[in-house]
């Protein structure tokens, strides 16, 4: 039974292979740490089956994975290598993390929520992926004291732009971001740090929870 689970998930990853590629995604390396972290360790038993469906699942703490094909067309966007110093706010399951992790040198990632670090930090220790550093941290006014970052990717959306991370990007960075209402659409925004002034391009539209302020207290 477990052996036919394993041929399964190899078989939803194999055409998920095919399906990013027709979407312009074509670096090897991306698909090399698409194969090393397998997104069914990310999710809870009840959601195993769903692991490589395109839909939003559920996990700890009234939280979520966003849908498949816009974590990796995000992921894709960032542009990552080997060199860069990458930060996340937004662990949630840790999934997106571990991809970055296989991808740059080191990846900082903050959550709000003690139980989502607890159990990312674990899952990332199962897969051997250890240029992680995992923090509890309020994240929804950036992060002080970590130095600056060559890539920046925020999961919970925002109303305006994003102006106090920004300012922690190196030369040539690049900060992904859904910007827009909290309640309605919003856009996945593209900054690019061109010498003191910074491009945007729009990527497309989403619904992501917003920034929330202040670590929890008590998940």
């Amino acid at each position: 039974m477990e052996q036919k689970g394993i041929l399964r998930f190899r078989e939803e990853l194999a055409g998920l292979v095919l399906k990013m590629r027709s979407k312009g995604i074509d670096d090897i390396n991306f698909f090399a740490a698409l194969e090393r972290v397998p997104r069914q360790k990310f999710v809870s038993a009840p959601w195993l089956n769903s692991a490589y469906d395109n839909k939003v699942i559920p996990i700890e703490c009234g939280e979520y994975i966003e849908r498949l094909e816009e974590q990796l067309l995000i992921l894709s966007a960032l542009s990552l290598k080997k060199k860069h110093r990458v930060l996340e706010i937004g662990t949630g399951s840790g999934f997106c993390t571990a991809l970055m992790a296989c991808l740059s040198d080191r990846v900082t990632t903050v959550d709000r929520y003690k139980t989502l670090v607890d159990l990312a930090r674990q899952r990332f220790e199962n897969l051997g992926i250890e240029n992680i550093i995992i923090r509890q941290i309020d994240g929804s006014r950036g992060v002080t004291g970590l130095g600056s970052f060559d890539r920046i990717l925020i999961w919970p959306s925002r109303s305006n732009e994003p102006k106090e991370c920004l300012e922690l990007l190196a030369g040539n960075g690049l900060l992904i971001q859904a910007i827009g209402p909290d309640e309605g659409i919003q856009k996945v925004m593209r900054y690019t740090k061109i010498g003191s002034q910074f491009e945007s391009s729009e990527m497309f539209q989403v619904r992501y929870q917003p920034l929330i302020e202040n670590i929890a207290e008590i998940l």
